[in-house]
């Protein structure tokens, strides 16, 4: 049996930003472009949280939630970098086996590892401890035998805490589990299974294989096992990602082209959140296009300059649109991929991203120690 930690940082560009100049420490802190531009959240403090500002908002939006919250620019990258930097070798000095998803989480498969510590647990502690000692930021681990399952646990006692799930515990634990709370399920995927009365992983648990596949397509599978604590990807620290993309399957069908443009902004600003948190731009763009009789369409350009931002990417939509029947004929599927990537960090994330996937401990854990 695999022993894995997923560690993520605690709100890390602010938190960072936070730790650098005391006097924000305890205000509303929203990284990303400033709230008269088109820009959008990067990440926010937890006191921002509080007002429901979440990252891949439009800053404007984040502005009107919470007026007196303190806007930072997100284009100093060399802290964040550099504090990453200090992450990772604290994560190597335990194991090779290291991926990291951004710069402010990564998977470790500690199950044979250099400090010969048979307990995960107590290595997940201790690596919370020198984060926070060596970098003077917090961060949430959850530990268990699979990537599926430590990457959900990592978020359950956020901020500054730790979940442990162990394999006899997996099957009551993803049963209970809120269906918006599983890796891979995003906003419109939650909605459309909400809208077939799957609220629970209980409730997803009840379908059959072919009803997944039925419903969900070729995510129907990992649907499928990931409801059964089935994951057997394993933690890989060299493979080079080759692109960044989002997508979104609708519960009904688009015909009206404002509602469209719409839909791929909100696309845009999820692709502008992933390259901020990967630190990576790109010179290709791609529209993907899914019509209600399942015919795909896909259409590139490629940008004499790196895209950056959601408005760069925009700017290229309707050239791209106008190679389409969108508009002309209903859509299912809309999505948005930036190739030809440049940047300090790229790793391959986990397969279906929206499927459409420390100081002493504070934490809660569940269970004994794996």
């Amino acid at each position: 049996m695999r022993k894995i930690i997923h560690v993520d940082m605690d709100a890390f560009y602010a938190s960072v930003e936070q730790r650098d100049n005391p006097s924000l420490r305890g205000k509303p802190v929203v990284v990303g472009g400033p709230p008269n531009s088109r820009g959008v959240v990067s990440t926010c403090s937890y006191e921002a949280r509080v007002y429901g500002i979440h990252s891949a908002m439009p800053s404007s939006q984040a502005y009107k939630l919470c007026p007196h919250a303190v806007f930072v620019s997100h284009h100093n990258f060399s802290k964040y970098k550099e504090a990453s930097d200090i992450i990772r070798s604290i994560f190597l000095s335990y194991t090779d086996l290291v991926e990291p998803l951004s710069l402010d989480e990564a998977y470790l498969d500690v199950t044979i590892n250099k400090a010969d510590n048979p307990s995960a647990t107590r290595i997940a502690r201790e690596i919370r401890e020198r984060i926070f000692k060596e970098t003077r930021l917090t961060a949430s681990a959850g530990v268990s035998y699979n990537k599926f399952i430590a990457k959900i646990a990592s978020d359950i006692n956020k901020p500054n805490g730790m979940t442990v799930i162990r394999p006899d515990e997996a099957e009551v634990f993803l049963e209970a589990l809120p269906i918006k709370k599983f890796w891979g399920v995003g906003k419109k995927t939650a909605e459309f299974m909400n809208s077939l009365g799957i609220e629970t992983g209980g409730d997803l648990k009840k379908l059959e294989m072919y009803e997944c596949l039925e419903y969900f397509g070729k995510s129907g599978s990992y649907y499928y096992n990931a409801v059964r604590g089935i994951d057997k990807r394993e933690v890989t620290p060299d493979r080079t990602r080759k692109s960044m993309g989002r997508e979104n399957t609708f519960s009904s069908d688009l015909s009206d082209m404002e509602e469209i443009v719409r839909e791929l902004q909100e696309i845009s600003n999820r692709v502008e959140e992933d390259m901020r948190k990967h630190n990576v731009r790109g010179r290709q763009l791609t529209l993907k296009v899914k019509y209600h009789d399942f015919r795909l369409c896909t259409r590139c350009i490629q940008s004499p300059r790196p895209l950056e931002t959601a408005e760069d990417m925009m700017s290229l939509v309707p050239e791209l649109l106008k190679k389409t029947d969108a508009g002309k004929i209903p859509v299912r599927l809309l999505g948005l991929s930036l190739g030809k990537l440049e940047g300090d960090l790229y790793r391959e994330p986990d397969p279906q991203l929206e499927l459409n996937l420390f100081a002493a401990d504070s934490g809660t854990q569940k269970g004994k120690a794996i």
